[in-house]
Order: structure tokens, then C-alpha cells, then sequence
């Protein structure tokens, strides 16, 4: 369920508000020419407040730089500006090494993957486990655990399931495809 409205906008306040001007000096300071900050950080409390309402955020800090970072480098991909900061352009920028921001929210969805994959019933949690995360093929698994490939696929199917249903329950649905 979301939050109230009081409830919400005391988060913000007390949990969101005082990232800004650290955000504002983060973003000034890796893309020096971009025009539009306070459109960014605006759009980046919008985000950030819409995925709250929809659930829990684990890391608002994170979640904050991360969204600011993907859309000032979507702003400076569509106005096809390169960046003039000791020739760096846009392209080497995206390859860039993960930023401690992008390295916590990749831990938190790591720790949301495990939480999911340990909320399934055993033999679910078994095959999903064997199939996606040591990639282990349908037949190898059957022969593994004893089960028919019948059973391996149907119950990787709603193990799956389960974990798509685990993460939109807490928010997460925009990224359910990569279990």
C-alpha cells in the first residue's frame, strides 16, 4: 500500500532533501556542460518519489545519483553534445567503471534477487537456482535433482513467476525480465 501524503512528503524531507545539493555538485562536477541541472535533479525527486509510492526504496541516496546519472546522460545522448572536460566524450563516459552509486544499487538488487529466490517453495528454489544463477541446462538439472525435464521446466516456470510477483509486491517491476 502507498504511503500517505504526509507520510511520503515527511520521507522526502527527512530522507531525499538532504542528498541535493550533494547531487547537484556530483552532477555539476561529471557533466560540467550540461544546461538543464535543475531539470535533472527535479525529474530525478519525480522518479524517485513515483517508485516510493509504488514501494520501498532500500537506498534513496543511490537510487537518486543512479536515476540523475541515466538521465543527464540520456539529455547529453539527445542533444548529441560531446563533453569537453580533458576530451572525454559521451562514449567513453558510458564505459566508464561503475560509480559507488551504481555499485549500491546493483547490491541492493542483489540482495532483492536473493530475497525472492529464497521466498519460493524448495523445489522451485532449487531449480531456479541450478538454472539461472549457475546456468545449468534443463536436461543437467533433471538429471541433478531426479526430476523429469517436464518438471524442471514447469517448476523453473513458476518459480519465476513467483520472483516477477516477489518484486513488483516490493517495487520492483520494471526489471523482472533479468531473473
Amino acid at each position: 500500500m502507498p504511503p500517505p501524503d504526509s507520510e511520503l512528503f515527511r520521507w522526502f524531507t527527512d530522507e531525499v532533501q538532504p542528498h541535493e545539493m550533494a547531487l547537484r555538485g556530483w552532477l555539476g562536477r561529471r557533466f560540467p556542460d550540461l544546461h538543464d541541472l535543475d531539470d535533472i535533479v527535479q525529474e530525478s525527486f519525480a522518479r524517485l518519489l513515483e517508485a516510493k509510492r509504488r514501494g520501498g526504496i532500500a537506498s534513496p541516496r543511490g537510487f537518486l545519483f543512479v536515476t540523475a546519472r541515466n538521465l543527464a546522460l540520456n539529455e547529453l545522448r539527445h542533444s548529441r553534445h560531446e563533453l569537453k572536460c580533458d576530451g572525454v566524450t559521451i562514449d567513453m563516459l558510458l564505459d566508464d567503471a561503475p560509480t559507488t552509486f551504481e555499485n549500491v544499487a546493483t547490491a541492493e538488487e542483489i540482495q532483492i534477487l536473493v530475497r525472492a529466490i529464497q521466498s519460493l517453495p524448495v523445489r522451485c528454489r532449487q531449480i531456479v537456482t541450478l538454472r539461472k544463477i549457475y546456468g545449468l541446462s534443463q536436461k543437467e538439472v533433471a538429471l541433478q535433482l531426479g526430476l523429469s525435464e517436464n518438471t524442471v521446466e514447469s517448476q523453473g516456470s513458476i518459480g519465476l513467476q513467483k520472483c516477477i510477483a516477489f518484486f513488483r509486491r516490493h517495487g520492483y517491476g520494471g526489471r523482472t525480465t533479468d531473473v
